[in-house]
């Protein structure tokens, strides 16, 4: 007779799960789905198409948020019968399937209760990531294209759907800067803990001298806003460039001025945008994004203002949050988390669940303080 007793670790994946649907609130979900997919029935809808796009977007979000929960469910369920089975006909094979079956929701739960824990006022919206390449020349600026590739996979290993809104490319090796857009439930909450500086160490592929060189990428994050939320800006307040779109080692791609630069003169935020087809779109997409930091640099400087006005004034995520080691030990260190990894190349092609995680339950444990 097999000895299959996982009546334990399922009670507690059932625990774990029924905290996880009482945060959700799966009623209120369905609710809402019911409400969009009236609004996304209407006969006029595409009448105003960016109406319709928002509608559709949030519908679908929405939806794959309870497919996951029913799905979690299902599994579940299904897991109780394998065991039942197993141990009824005495079958190691289905016996094994279910332990592997109990492993996998495990690390699924794991994740949705991570998830959980992004209770922020965007952190359940989408994410526009940016990434500029730092001190360390050629290797800087090769290290901002890995560091993009990394986040790429990261969001294709997740199925989450991936937008290339601008990048820069660098006269030598690499990027100066990137902008992308991750249009997925929850991507702002979950990579704004990626935001910060990052330090590449390792033997330079670009020099000659075999000397370990460090270099820099700063990583920053803000939320898809809509845009009733975003700030209303003065038009004598930018300034509005346009030039022909890039490709590696400057090359133009683009036949017509169809690339965008705005700068925002009183702060000196610059947003750059080529990957549209028209001027038009550009600008909207760019102005976008403007709105979206000018907010939240409204928010940062009040919120900053209150921690001084109450003297209760902490460190910030600091200047190096994460550093990559590819020459001796090869590792990955979060710097605030203290989690780790020996395997570098495969934190580079997308591994990067366990980092996240840990940089969530550290940054909620540092606001519960």
């Amino acid at each position: 007779m097999i000895d299959l007793d996982l009546s334990d670790q399922i009670a507690a994946l059932r625990s774990t799960f029924a905290d996880i649907t009482s945060v959700v609130d799966v009623e209120r979900l369905r609710r809402t789905i019911a409400e969009l997919s009236e609004q996304a029935g209407a006969p006029d809808l595409w009448d105003d198409t960016e109406k319709a796009q928002k509608v559709t977007s949030a519908l679908s979000h929405r939806q794959s948020e309870l497919a996951r929960i029913t799905e979690i469910q299902n599994r579940l369920d299904d897991l109780d019968v394998l065991v039942e089975m197993a141990i009824e006909g005495d079958d190691v094979e289905s016996a094994e399937e279910a332990k592997a079956e109990l492993a996998s929701l495990q690390k699924v739960l794991g994740d949705l209760e991570v998830q959980t824990l992004l209770d922020g006022e965007y952190d359940d919206r989408g994410a526009v990531v940016t990434i500029r390449s730092g001190a360390g020349g050629d290797d800087a600026t090769d290290f901002a294209e890995m560091l993009m590739r990394m986040y790429l996979r990261w969001a294709e290993r997740h199925k989450y759907p991936v937008k290339v809104l601008d990048t820069s490319f660098a006269e030598g090796a690499g990027i100066k800067s990137a902008t992308f857009e991750v249009d997925a439930p929850y991507a702002f909450g979950t990579l704004s803990v990626e935001a910060g500086t990052h330090r590449l160490a390792r033997i330079s592929p670009f020099g000659s001298a075999d000397k370990r060189q460090t270099s820099f990428a700063a990583v920053e994050v803000i939320p898809i806003m809509e845009e009733a939320q975003a700030v209303e800006i003065p038009e004598n307040d930018i300034r509005v460039d346009v030039f022909r779109s890039s490709g590696p080692g400057g090359q133009s791609v683009n036949t017509t001025d169809s690339a965008v630069r705005i700068t925002h003169i009183p702060t000196g935020i610059v947003v750059s945008m080529q990957n549209e087809k028209s001027q038009i779109q550009n600008r909207a997409v760019a102005m976008r994004v403007l709105q979206t930091r000018l907010l939240l640099l409204k928010r940062e400087e009040e919120a900053a203002k209150k921690k001084e006005l109450a003297g209760t004034i902490t460190a910030s995520w600091g200047d190096q949050m994460r550093s990559y080691f590819l020459y001796g030990q090869q590792l990955v260190k979060d710097l605030r988390t203290g989690h780790e990894v020996g395997n570098p190349a495969t934190v580079f092609d997308g591994d990067l669940d366990g980092f996240i995680a840990a940089g969530i339950r550290w940054r909620k444990r540092d606001q519960d303080d």
